[in-house]
């Protein structure tokens, strides 16, 4: 038997798992990492992307858009949004798109020229929105920057 740690993932919506988990694969906005038991505590931002997660019965996927992962005895992610990978379908797959494009133009349109940096970290979240649809088999979107 696997060694194994708790794991949470919570969105302002509901809970969407609870389970002792053998590694989970994180978005996380400096790069992508695994947790796994005995992990060294970490606290990390996440970025767009898919959140894999093994168990001893198998592995489950879900799709967030951001969030907070908090790495200690166990693991809790806080997610803006969460979507389980077998509910992403392409309609859904746009609506978050269309949300990143969305928070893209108003902080595009609120900040001025000398304030680079906000703007540039709203284009990324929206880049990596994007890309999500090419990792989980959707039709890519082509936002209008």
């Amino acid at each position: 038997m696997a060694e194994t740690m708790q794991f949470d993932l919570v969105s302002p919506e509901r809970s969407l798992m609870s389970a002792q988990v053998t590694a989970v694969s994180i978005p996380g906005t400096e790069g992508d990492m695994t947790a796994m038991p005995n992990h060294a505590p970490t606290i990390t931002t996440l970025r767009p992307g898919i959140l894999k997660v093994e168990t001893e019965k198998g592995a489950e996927s879900f799709v967030v858009t951001g969030g907070f992962a908090e790495i200690g005895e166990k693991l809790t992610i806080l997610a803006e949004k969460a979507v389980p990978h077998a509910d992403m379908d392409q309609a859904t797959y746009e609506a978050l798109v269309k949300e990143a494009e969305a928070a893209y133009k108003e902080v595009k349109d609120a900040y001025f020229e000398n304030e680079p940096g906000i703007v540039d970290e709203a284009a990324k979240l929206l880049q990596d929105m994007v890309a999500v649809g090419t990792h989980i088999g959707l039709d890519p979107m082509s936002p209008n920057f």
